[in-house]
């Protein structure tokens, strides 16, 4: 088991950086541009039994990713885990922490398992980690620029 963590400080209260995650196309945003993963069902809500649909090719294999919403407690976290999908496990936990001044620790925690056990983590586990850093840099970049601009609010 593997755990992966990204933190940022963002110039917003934690009800603004957490009402942006929950705007209809956030997701989509959110997606980095080098990323082939397609939103094919959004959930309307972050609510507990919300499930998105993800589709997009990894190397030459295509995926299809399901991941249920399994925590919502606005604004400090909602949380989504892979009901089907690459990974052997996967919960996302979101947390937008209060720091005083109006800002927002915006914290991403992944835990997560590849397949195959030990072999996997030995064949896949620097690959894996290195698009989830690339990854979070590219989602955490997007938040806080939209969120400090303001200009989310038409996604």
């Amino acid at each position: 088991m593997a755990l992966f963590v990204k933190e940022t400080l963002i110039a917003a209260p934690p009800e603004e950086v957490f009402a942006f995650h929950e705007s209809p196309r956030a997701l989509e945003t959110l997606i980095p541009p080098w990323e082939s993963m397609k939103v094919v069902e959004s959930a309307r809500s972050l609510a507990v039994g919300s499930r998105v649909v993800l589709q997009g090719q990894m190397l030459f294999v295509r995926l299809k990713w399901v991941a249920v919403h399994t925590a919502y407690n606005p604004p400090h976290e909602f949380e989504d885990t892979q009901e089907s999908g690459p990974f052997a496990k996967w919960v996302h936990k979101h947390q937008f922490i209060p720091t005083g001044n109006n800002e927002t620790l915006l914290r991403d925690e992944v835990e997560y398992q590849v397949p195959l056990g030990k072999l996997g983590e030995l064949f896949s586990g620097w690959f894996v980690r290195s698009k989830l850093e690339r990854m979070f840099a590219y989602r955490h970049e997007v938040t806080k620029r939209l969120v400090e601009s303001g200009d989310w609010r038409p996604l």
